[in-house]
């Protein structure tokens, strides 16, 4: 599977930009990696995590930090996250016990991309 992050990169004008599903065929690799973000973001736990994430003024959020504005338990939240990470959309950093999370900015603009004409 490929690197998060590094779908096949096609010539738009002046930008290099991730293929779009509206302009040309994908190759398997592309439509994998893709299908896998966006299935990622089809739950709305995890669309409320990402959103968390997106308001944070830090940047980043601590796993414990998720459980009451989400209403579900801790096993629950991380379940979520390690979805996300695995798709690349979110990079966890552990400091002690907990670990903070983050948004991968540059693959939500990825998945964006992909839907762009």
């Amino acid at each position: 599977m490929a690197k998060r992050g590094a779908l096949s990169q096609v010539k738009l004008g002046t930008e290099t930009c991730c293929p779009s599903v509206l302009t040309a065929p994908l190759d398997f690799r592309d439509a994998s990696d893709l299908a896998e973000g966006f299935t990622a973001l089809a739950d709305p736990v995890r669309l409320r995590v990402l959103s968390i994430l997106a308001a944070a003024p830090g940047g980043e959020v601590c796993v414990c930090d998720f459980v009451e504005p989400v209403g579900r338990s801790q096993p629950t939240i991380s379940h979520h996250l390690k979805i996300l990470s695995a798709a690349g959309l979110v990079h966890g950093d552990r400091r002690g016990k907990w670990v903070w999370y983050s948004l991968d900015r540059s693959r939500l603009a990825d998945l964006r991309s992909a839907l762009d004409a």
